[in-house]
């Protein structure tokens, strides 16, 4: 006898439930924190219902999820690069009026969240999307997905460090942390640009290994994510990806992992 048919449920299964504000987020209405805030206020309704609790349950597909009387549906998915800044905090909202990576957006675009994130002092390509479980792919460790930056350091870069960083390195904390490659771009007499490739993306990796070289940072500047290029986009603008660059990224990804093209 063949063995019993598994019960396997699709992402659209009413049986699948997730938090309510995680539902905002998912259906790109808003960000979790802003939900959750949505939520406390008594201007969200869920089935008629009026929760005060973030982490309500909730059918994706399923249940009625309203905001202000206007029942909200998916939107449809964007992706979006940027060129960040430095000084700007990859936040929505900052409590000390610093700039966000969100004053680069144009206005009337759907909510999107940063895949990933760049340290206020970090520059470069930073790409956004409603599209969480996309987002969640191209961000993940497990996905291995090249991620290129060009990094300005006080010092002449030379083999043994540039070996030290492929090498691997223990931080102040104890983590082991390697760059996938390490090369030299362009020095000067006192300091120099290596191209450093990551495929892990811990939380401040490079400035981490170097860190512990004993080399400052001087500028950190990401310009690759996968096939995909910052190329001659000026700092602080961004636009939409072309469908050829999203299916490229997808790619990437591999066939298991590969996720809808851009509508």
């Amino acid at each position: 006898m063949g063995k019993p048919a598994r019960n396997v449920r699709s992402r659209d299964n009413p049986e699948r439930k997730v938090g309510l504000a995680r539902a905002l987020s998912k259906l790109g209405y808003c960000s979790r924190s802003t939900a959750a805030k949505l939520i406390a206020a008594g201007r969200v309704r869920l089935n008629g219902s009026l929760p005060r609790n973030p982490e309500t349950p909730v059918r994706l597909g399923f249940d009625r999820i309203e905001v202000d009387g206007i029942r909200v549906g998916r939107s449809e998915k964007v992706y979006w690069i940027l060129n960040k800044p430095r000084g700007a905090v990859t936040t929505a909202n900052d409590e000390q009026g610093r700039p966000t990576v969100y004053s680069g957006l144009p206005a009337g675009l759907p909510w999107m969240a940063p895949v990933g994130r760049l340290d206020k002092a970090s520059e470069g390509l930073l790409l956004f999307t409603n599209d969480s479980e996309w987002a969640a792919r191209i961000a993940a460790p497990e996905s291995h997905l090249d991620k290129t930056y060009h990094v300005q350091v006080a010092a002449v870069a030379d083999e043994q460090m540039l070996q030290k960083l492929v090498t691997g390195v223990k931080s102040i904390e104890g983590e082991v942390l390697r760059a996938k490659s390490a090369r030299p771009n362009r020095a000067g007499e006192k300091n120099s640009w290596i191209e450093i490739v990551l495929d892990e993306g811990k939380n401040r990796q490079i400035r981490r290994m170097l860190e512990v070289c004993g080399v400052n940072v001087l500028r950190l500047i990401r310009v690759a994510i996968g096939p995909l290029e910052l190329g001659p986009l000026e700092k602080g603008a961004a636009r939409e990806l072309k469908q050829e660059e999203k299916q490229a990224l997808d790619r990437e990804l591999g066939p298991a992992r590969q996720a809808s093209t851009i509508q």
